[in-house]
């Protein structure tokens, strides 16, 4: 097996809501991945959260998932796709439809959009606050393997894709799971370097078809009885920042 690659990078302008493919990003040390999970929709719950720790109406530190629109509440959010096209957001649904927005002025447009596909508590506005709503309070990037992927593909009989992951970066060319044997280690990935600092354990928004917005598959479960742990990816923090590109070779 040749050295291994980067061969995705992806980030999610919205917290669970849609997400994008890029060619290449700049890291920075100790920072998330500028851009991901920028954006977030409240609901009523979190609410008084965010009311507590607002500036200028934005919340000025980070605030729990609980406080959100996750896929793990409502399937149907997992089939919402799309990103950042000529300064506006372009999102698709198959049974919303489409929507394009500026989230500065238009976030109102967003919450009607999404009513239909949310069985929670009610959405109230979308949010950029001072922190990125990564579900991780920890300023950490995840890394996910196309071979770990594969293998539970071939386990499980089915065609999974990588969409129910909203990983970051994707490496393939690697044993399937190789990368928990990372943990407490410094990679190198082009010219940034990340240490790899634990397990990305995983919730029931994985067991939704991102095509469909429907479960078809227990994958808490799948993943219990394959590998005997709920896991599926690493967090990794940046140590030495610089650009990453698509191929980049991955070496630890």
């Amino acid at each position: 097996m040749g050295a291994p690659r980067l061969t995705m990078i992806r980030r999610h302008p919205i917290k669970s809501i849609g997400g994008e493919g890029l060619d290449a990003v700049r890291l920075q040390p100790a920072r998330r991945m500028p851009g991901d999970r920028e954006w977030a929709v409240l609901t009523e719950a979190g609410e008084r959260l965010a009311l507590a720790s607002e500036t200028d109406g934005q919340p000025d530190r980070w605030l729990p998932k609980s406080a959100f629109l996750r896929g793990v509440v409502s399937a149907d959010l997992q089939a919402v796709r799309g990103g950042w096209r000529d300064g506006r957001l372009h999102l698709e649904h198959p049974r919303a439809g489409s929507i394009v927005l500026d989230p500065e002025t238009e976030g109102p447009r967003l919450i009607e959009w999404l009513r239909p596909l949310w069985s929670g508590p009610a959405p109230t506005r979308l949010v950029r606050g001072a922190a990125i709503w990564t579900d991780q309070k920890w300023p950490w990037i995840s890394i996910l393997s196309l071979d770990s992927l594969r293998d539970l593909e071939a386990r499980t009989g089915m065609s999974l894709g990588h969409g129910r992951w909203r990983g970051n970066l994707w490496i393939e060319g690697l044993d399937p799971f190789a990368e928990r044997d990372w943990i407490g280690r410094t990679i190198r990935m082009g010219e940034v370097e990340l240490r790899v600092t634990e397990q990305v354990g995983r919730c029931e928004a994985t067991s939704a078809d991102t095509a469909t917005g429907r479960r078809d598959i227990d994958m808490l479960d799948a993943l219990r009885q394959h590998y005997g742990h709920t896991d599926f990816g690493v967090f990794a923090e940046v140590v030495t920042g610089g650009t990453i590109r698509l191929q980049d070779q991955v070496t630890a």
